[in-house]
């Protein structure tokens, strides 16, 4: 499937489209395509887009912050300051953002200029972090805190439970790599050995060699979950 020609304002199917993978049906459409407009389309495009996602993305990292603190301020479980600082820091961080874009099919909706477009921009990282929040900042202009919050959790929801359970907020898998690198010259490397479950209750198992040899194993609901579990006991056979 091509990307959407945004020559001027998007069509009706690509609205519909994307609000759907969203969540979110759009009062006024000039918010969501001022969210998924990039500096260079501006700058490329003047008479097609005076305006670019860049003060949207302002507005929607902060929200974003304070929907993820208040989520967690309210839970039963109480969690201290510093899990809370933790686990708001890792979840506002491009990679994160970057893997909700990609779960929404993000990229082939940017308005882009053609170097940017020509150069991969689509699949950038940043950018599409940008854009996720940009497009927060553009729900919340057009129904406001409650229906954003509802989005947000939707969309990190399960992402929120996951680092809670398995401490990933702590990035084990960088430590792992940096430890691996300076003592043994080498990187970690992950196998998938098992993959149990229905398709939207798969349990993943995961073991992460480093000089051939095995120094951990993991179990999760998602790939990442269960290499992030494996590194993490590898990093304590290591401190061993």
């Amino acid at each position: 499937m091509g990307s959407p020609d945004f020559s001027s304002l998007m069509s009706s199917k690509d609205i519909i489209e994307l609000e759907k993978r969203l969540g979110y049906i759009f009062r006024n459409k000039k918010l969501l395509q001022e969210a998924l407009t990039h500096r260079s389309f501006s700058h490329e495009n003047p008479d097609k887009a005076d305006k670019y996602n860049e003060r949207l993305e302002f507005l929607g990292d902060s929200v974003l912050g304070f929907v993820i603190v208040e989520y967690l301020f309210s839970s039963k479980s109480k969690f201290s300051e510093s899990i809370m600082a933790k686990t708001k820091s890792y979840l506002v961080k491009e990679s994160v953002l970057y893997e909700i874009a990609v779960s929404i099919c993000l990229g082939r909706y940017l308005r882009l200029g053609k170097g940017e477009d020509s150069t991969g921009g689509r699949k950038k990282s940043s950018l599409l972090a940008d854009a996720v929040e940009a497009v927060i900042g553009a729900v919340y202009l057009d129904s406001g805190y409650k229906k954003t919050r509802e989005i947000i959790l939707r969309l990190f929801k399960e992402k929120i439970d996951m680092i809670l359970t398995s401490g990933e907020f702590h990035d084990f898998k960088t430590e792992l790599q940096e430890k691996t690198q300076l003592n043994y010259g080498t990187i970690p490397e992950y196998k998938m050995i098992k993959q149990e479950g229905k398709e939207h209750k798969r349990i993943f198992t995961i073991e992460v060699y480093i000089a051939a040899k095995i120094f951990g194993t993991g179990c999760g609901k998602s790939k990442k979950e269960a290499e992030t579990l494996a590194a993490k006991e590898a990093l304590n056979k290591l401190q061993q």
